[in-house]
């Protein structure tokens, strides 16, 4: 079917697999994309969910309304570069009005080869991911509103979805490197850390930077790896303890690879060991367990979490389209956070070592604060081994 001018001077479309269509005005790249589509209801923080590797492969539609309106800079970027494939919102981005912007967010997507689209009704777009789970879509942005739709939709048909897809090799490092960069603290921003107590070696599997900055802010001296190295390469930095980060994609694909090392890592020390988001599901498998596809997912800075164990409730962030099936958890292995949404896998921990791991993101960004006390608590655990270590022996 050749090319046809869009409805009402529309300049971009986002069409589903099952060949429903949405126009509207587009904005940053002029270009066309395919990938899962899925919502999130942060009131925040549109930069650093564009930032995050954990949404590789997925374009994001935002429920709130007011996108661009702070701008962009580049200390809020969770990585170099946007990682999620687009971005779908109800208004047109706004001129940014906020002392910390340093460029408009449409600027900003186009220079990185992000696809925005506008004007649309995201609430319907929301309702319909709900109820028959995250869909495969393609998104185009063509200024002249030409639009081939058959092409269109036989792309997002064609898009092979997240299941059995290791994103986490596309958006690790490709080399090892240091972090002693802390949490933003004002007046002086991210000031470094300088008198580090522990040595932390992170695996990256798609790795936030606020992650490693809270890491730092807890007293740790962190060594980042990438996604695929081995259980020698990281017992070869002698770690106090050993950090497992958040990523993108299906962990059964990851853990391919993932799983054998914090095995043997496991096998071979009792270092305390800590896992978030994918880390927390390359845990999970790693002590015997399965994670399975979620509908649509948890994605937001709203989501409750009940601590089992205290009984408290946490506001977390989370973005996640898998989960640990918790009816798979074996002996000795203690489920420890439960979502107050759906009752789904939050947390664990091995019973008689310190070992556990969470599903939502404790450093935020964007989110509330009131998981941090993780970090805290890994630190806890490494001066806990390394006193244990020392003591002597009567």
């Amino acid at each position: 079917m050749p090319a046809s001018k869009g409805p009402n001077g529309a300049t971009a479309c986002l069409a589903l697999a099952d060949g429903t269509l949405f126009f509207g005005q587009g904005f940053g790249a002029t270009a066309q994309t395919q990938a899962e589509l899925c919502f999130n209801t942060a009131m925040t923080g549109y930069q650093e969910i564009m930032t995050d590797p954990s949404y590789a492969g997925q374009i994001v539609t935002f429920t709130f309304p007011h996108v661009g309106n702070v701008g962009v800079n580049p200390e809020d970027d969770e990585t170099a570069d946007p990682v999620a494939a687009g971005m779908v919102v109800k208004w047109d981005p706004t001129e940014p009005s906020n002392w910390r912007a340093a460029e408009r967010l449409t600027d900003w997507l186009a220079k990185r080869g992000r696809i925005g689209i506008g004007g649309l009704d995201t609430r319907r777009l929301t309702r319909a991911i709900r109820q028959q789970g995250a869909p495969h879509v393609a998104l185009a942005h063509s200024p002249d509103g030409m639009f081939d739709i058959e092409a269109l939709v036989a792309s997002a048909r064609a898009f092979p979805g997240l299941e059995g897809l290791d994103l986490a090799k596309e958006v690790t490092c490709a080399q090892s490197y240091h972090w002693d960069q802390m949490r933003w603290a004002w007046p002086e921003g991210y000031a470094p850390q300088t008198a580090p107590v522990h040595k932390v070696v992170a695996v990256d599997y798609g790795a936030k930077r606020n992650i490693l900055r809270c890491l730092a802010s807890v007293g740790c001296d962190v060594t980042v790896l990438p996604a695929t190295a081995t259980a020698e390469e990281v017992l070869a930095h002698d770690p106090d303890g050993v950090f497992l980060s958040n990523g993108p994609g299906d962990p059964a694909a990851t853990g391919a690879y993932a799983v054998p090392m914090i095995q043997e890592v496991l096998a071979k020390t009792d270092l305390p060991v800590f896992g978030i988001c994918l880390g927390h599901q390359m845990m999970a498998l790693a002590l015997g367990a399965k994670t399975i596809k979620m509908n649509h997912g948890h994605h937001g800075a709203n989501h409750p979490v009940k601590d089992l164990e205290t009984g408290k409730v946490e506001i977390t962030s989370m973005n996640h389209g898998f989960t640990v099936d918790s009816q798979t958890l074996p002996a000795g292995v203690v489920e420890t956070h439960v979502s107050l949404f759906d009752g789904s896998n939050c947390g664990i921990r091995m019973a008689d070592r310190p070992v556990f791991s969470v599903q939502y993101h404790p450093e935020a960004s964007p989110g509330p604060q009131d998981s941090y006390y993780l970090f805290e608590r890994f630190a806890a655990a490494m001066k806990n081994h390394k006193n244990a270590a020392a003591a002597p022996v009567c």
